[in-house]
């Protein structure tokens, strides 16, 4: 038995099967949802968000206007909680800087979209992200490497950009559309958390599948078995396609029913969107709502 045939022995993997995962989950969100819809929990929900500006159209003007909007948004909305963190590119981390005002993390994607490239560029790239300010860093896992079971390489890669994170927010996107069975997602969940992740996050929201039901279970539930085993509460980020009011409310259903109050925070708990944020405004306020 190899080292990481032993880590993955330690943990539970019956009851993996799709139907069974599709139908706890909804199972759980059903149980729960009409409890945590409420304005209450919809203005909780905006805490969480992390919004994003990662468009092929980004550029320093677009960046500077939208930290701008994120500046005034107590002034607009003084009574709400602003987002957790505003999510950029690199090279946009010290246009972040430079220009907000608001008491926000600052994230940097890493080897994004497609981490098809040098590891040691992937360092760097973590590495002056944090140099110019950035306090979190979303990288994507090389997905094929996974695949193909080269654990080592993988596993390898993944503690060089924890240790270039330095005292950053390692955050590490799965990929979990590309990862076609529920025991695949819980394998690459133990692995990236095993590697020093301080949270596991869903999805880029640049492939056609990204987050679902399905994976923010069994991810939850991998959090949940490694917090028993090593004393060690690692967050959860759901990325990709959550734009609804709805959609937010049933991902908080969800993880918080696998992993209770103690996740439901900022510092354990993320949605990764932009849209989002004027719908919940739009649902906590009774009108609609166009902000960002």
């Amino acid at each position: 038995m190899d080292r990481f045939e032993e880590l993955f022995s330690k943990y539970d993997f019956k009851n993996l099967e799709f139907d069974f995962v599709t139908s706890s989950a909804n199972q759980l969100i059903k149980d729960g949802f009409e409890r945590n819809n409420d304005k209450a929990v919809y203005s909780q929900l905006l805490s969480f968000i992390d919004i994003t500006s990662l468009n092929f159209s980004d550029s320093q003007e677009s960046i500077i206007s939208f930290v701008n909007k994120i500046n005034a948004f107590d002034d607009q909305f003084e009574i709400l909680p602003h987002p957790a963190s505003i999510c950029v590119f690199p090279a946009f981390v010290p246009v972040v800087k430079d220009n907000l005002q608001e008491n926000l993390d600052i994230a940097a994607v890493v080897g994004f979209p497609y981490p098809h490239t040098f590891t040691e560029v992937k360092i760097a790239e973590t590495a002056m992200a944090v140099m110019e300010g950035a306090s979190e860093i979303d990288y994507v896992m090389p997905i094929s490497s996974f695949l193909a079971s080269n654990y080592d390489d993988v596993y390898m890669e993944l503690t060089e950009i924890k240790s270039a994170c330095q005292n950053a927010k390692f955050k590490v996107i799965l990929e979990t559309g590309l990862l076609n069975s529920p025991e695949l997602i819980k394998k690459a969940s133990i692995l990236a958390m095993s590697a020093g992740a301080d949270f596991i996050k869903t999805s880029t929201g640049k492939y056609s599948i990204s987050a679902t039901y399905e994976a923010v279970y069994v991810m939850a539930n991998a959090i949940k078995e490694f917090n028993e085993l090593n004393s060690a509460m690692v967050g959860l980020k759901v990325a990709g396609g959550v734009s609804s009011t709805s959609d937010a409310v049933s991902y908080f259903t969800l993880v918080k029913s696998v992993l209770g109050d103690n996740w439901m925070t900022p510092e354990y708990f993320r949605i990764g969107a932009s849209k989002l944020v004027n719908n919940l405004l739009s649902s906590v306020s009774g009108k609609d709502i166009s902000y960002f």
